[in-house]
């Protein structure tokens, strides 16, 4: 790979080629599991419940709406920045001078910085999501991550998802979390896209959808006689013919959020991935169909080149996206945001030091930002363990990210932390209310 110069930054793609096999790799596994027992129906939708011998199993099918379950309780979103985002990047630790002496070139200047306090400040480009920060609905946590470190996106993403270091069940936290609520909406865990997160493998059924438009019902007679038929044909008490009429069921369901109108042009959702996915998420919220637990993913985060400076690079991109997006997200809720919680998760983050394609390789701690109700925000949480300027130097991690989803998921569901993370003893970070 050649270097990029500090004056000419590239042009915006859609997609990038980070150079890392084990990210394509990663990606290329996700994308797999979205193909399980996708000859069964075809459609846009997919519904996830036990499968034979113990495992779990996706079958896809569509389905058009005709009912609504009331929803106006606690809603969970995952935005998983998929690539292992750069957290020093996003979250500037600008008082601890190893951070500039070690990113002569794509450090961020501190005068740059928004809303900084004595040690951190936040990248520029998250500018649209000052007015959150000032109205005290989004913090960071910085220093977060697993216990230990795992550079593989494959293996990272599996662990840090699964959230139960020890255990051989595939049984993701989400999943988990999906089995200690009382509702009873097919919908109550969606997936966005066409990747089924290791975070809802389970027991529980969930439900996978690239767009909500296209949860219907491929080639339905207006008499109702295809749908019918397929409901009678998938009557047994199999899991197979369960996580059919759990698809179907779904996709009946999904029609309330179908006849929920998008964000308006003043809305300004981003025309990217991530803007439509929330878009979609924001549709699935006000419709009341009953979702509690909805995942989404941003994609491009594994910047080992051209991550940039403050004036051009994928972060300056990426940072902007998922910021401009967010905002949106909040704002097209309306009177729901005040039952939305969202949090963004990676897999791990960079070394401390940048390489010489003005991007960084990975590394260990990483920095989470929590969005919306119940949230203490305006204010940075975390220890900070200091940085330092060697090859090999990675943030180290001193807020497991379990404590951070423990206070979520306890406050905002009231469930039991020993279920959701087994095992685990939860220290206090004191982010949520």
């Amino acid at each position: 790979m050649t270097s990029q110069s500090p004056t000419s930054g590239p042009t915006t793609p859609t997609t990038r080629a980070c150079g890392c096999p084990d990210y394509d790799e990663a990606r290329l596994a996700l994308s797999r599991r979205s193909l399980l027992g996708g000859t069964l129906l075809a459609g846009g939708a997919v519904a996830l419940g036990p499968g034979l011998g113990g495992t779990t199993r996706a079958y896809a099918v569509t389905g058009s709406a005709q009912s609504r379950l009331a929803g106006t309780g606690s809603v969970l979103v995952l935005l998983s920045l998929r690539g292992a985002a750069d957290g020093l990047s996003l979250v500037v630790p600008h008082a601890d001078p190893n951070y500039y002496a070690a990113r002569p070139r794509i450090g961020i200047p501190q005068a740059s910085l928004l809303v900084p306090d004595a040690m951190f400040g936040l990248h520029p480009a998250l500018a649209p999501l000052v007015p959150m920060w000032n109205a005290g609905t989004l913090a960071a946590v910085h220093a977060t991550g697993m216990a230990t470190p795992n550079r593989s996106h494959f293996a990272a993403m599996e662990a840090i998802e699964d959230a139960a270091p020890g255990s051989t069940a595939r049984n993701g936290w989400l999943n988990r979390l999906l089995g200690q609520l009382p509702g009873a909406s097919p919908l109550q865990g969606t997936a966005m896209g066409n990747q089924i997160p290791t975070s809802l493998f389970g027991a529980e059924p969930a439900f996978v959808v690239p767009r909500v438009d296209s949860a219907k019902v491929a080639g339905t007679e207006e008499d109702g006689r295809r749908l019918a038929s397929l409901k009678h044909a998938w009557q047994g008490s199999g899991p197979m013919s369960k996580a059919v009429r759990d698809a179907i069921e779904g996709a009946e369901t999904f029609g309330a959020a179908r006849d929920t109108a998008a964000g308006t042009p003043a809305t300004a959702y981003p025309g990217s991935s991530l803007g439509k996915a929330l878009s979609d998420v924001s549709r699935i919220v006000r419709s009341g169909v009953g979702a509690e637990v909805i995942t989404v993913d941003q994609g491009d985060w594994d910047m080992h080149t051209d991550l940039g400076t403050v004036d051009w690079g994928d972060m300056r991109r990426n940072a902007g996206d998922l910021a401009s997006s967010i905002a949106a997200f909040f704002t097209d809720l309306g009177p729901d945001a005040s039952r939305v919680t969202l949090v963004t998760l990676s897999e791990f983050g960079r070394r401390v030091k940048e390489n010489d394609n003005y991007g960084t390789d990975h590394g260990f701690g990483n920095v989470m930002f929590v969005a919306g109700a119940g949230v203490k925000g305006g204010k940075y949480y975390g220890s900070w363990p200091g940085l330092q300027n060697t090859l090999d130097g990675d943030l180290l991690v001193t807020t497991d990210y379990r404590s951070v989803l423990t206070e979520v998921v306890t406050r905002r569901f009231g469930v039991s932390v020993a279920q959701v993370f087994p095992g685990f003893a939860p220290q206090s970070v004191g982010v949520m209310a």
